[in-house]
């Protein structure tokens, strides 16, 4: 069944799976996102109803996100569970630091961890893979303290090689682009607020809804700044008044494109590693 992925992907597969297996019960973190994604499933398959799924909901969260946790766990056959987090009344989390992913994760995994232990599962599991190694992560440093199991990574799969394994196992997001918490739009040091993550997600709305993928609004107060794939700018360009008005609508005063186009974790470019 296997043999098409290649024999890279096919060992790792293999050990993915025996990993896995031999952790029993767990519950995943899952975002639906394509990290998250597979590792339900390959959960799913092995060890039914020993696996639940668990998504944590809050502001930070996209409600088109949301939505799609749902309808991919019945995809799957996933037992699934929305949680409520509150990370933005968090002080440490709000003033955002460098570190404020750390904040963020470590309040999930106190829940996690609470669902652990009333179903009775051992591990708790998320979709870090190699690739994340390369970036900015201090929710990584949470996950550890937690002892929550990274699989993924334990199997050497790289984003490129997930996605291949995804479209084989017949998950529908298989290409989904890469995705973040809404915080991620605002530059560190800017206080993470309901209305600056309110009006990131309505600009996202509006770009999505003219087809744009791949895409973020990062907040720069009264400037939003929009990346997107380097193919996508020409459309941006005769979309750019529709944009302009409709982003100045739900509060920007300006409205620019990043030249530079989308690259994941922008906001961490020339960071001082902690």
């Amino acid at each position: 069944m296997t043999s098409e992925l290649g024999p890279e992907i096919e060992r790792k597969y293999e050990t993915l799976k025996f990993i896995i297996q031999e952790l029993g019960e767990v519950v995943v973190a899952f975002s639906a996102g394509v990290d998250s994604s597979l590792l339900a499933k390959v959960s799913f398959d092995l060890l039914g109803n020993k696996a639940l799924a668990v998504t944590a909901d809050s502001p930070t969260m996209p409600r088109r996100d949301l939505l799609e946790t749902a309808e991919l766990a019945r995809a799957i056959g996933i037992h699934h569970q929305t949680i409520m987090t509150d990370e933005i009344h968090n002080p440490d989390y709000a003033r955002n630091d460098q570190n404020r992913c750390y904040f963020c994760k470590n309040d999930l995994c106190d829940q996690l961890d609470l669902i652990k232990e009333k179903t009775h599962a051992k591990w708790v599991l998320f979709g870090e893979n190699m690739d994340d190694l390369s970036d900015y992560r201090p929710g990584s440093q949470a996950a550890l303290e937690h002892g929550v199991k990274a699989p993924l990574k334990e199997a050497g799969l790289t984003k490129a090689e997930i996605r291949i394994l995804s479209k084989h196992l017949g998950l529908p997001n298989w290409n989904k682009p890469a995705s973040a918490c809404l915080a991620s739009r605002i530059p560190y040091g800017q206080q993470v607020t309901l209305e600056k993550l309110t009006q990131i997600e309505k600009a996202e709305t509006i770009l999505w809804d003219l087809g744009y993928r791949g895409m973020r609004v990062r907040h720069h107060g009264e400037i939003a700044r929009i990346e997107v794939q380097p193919d996508s700018m020409p459309g941006i360009l005769v979309d750019a008044q529709q944009i302009t008005t409709a982003l100045q609508d739900i509060g920007f005063r300006y409205v620019t494109l990043d030249l530079a186009g989308y690259r994941r974790g922008s906001l961490n470019e020339g960071l001082i590693r902690l």
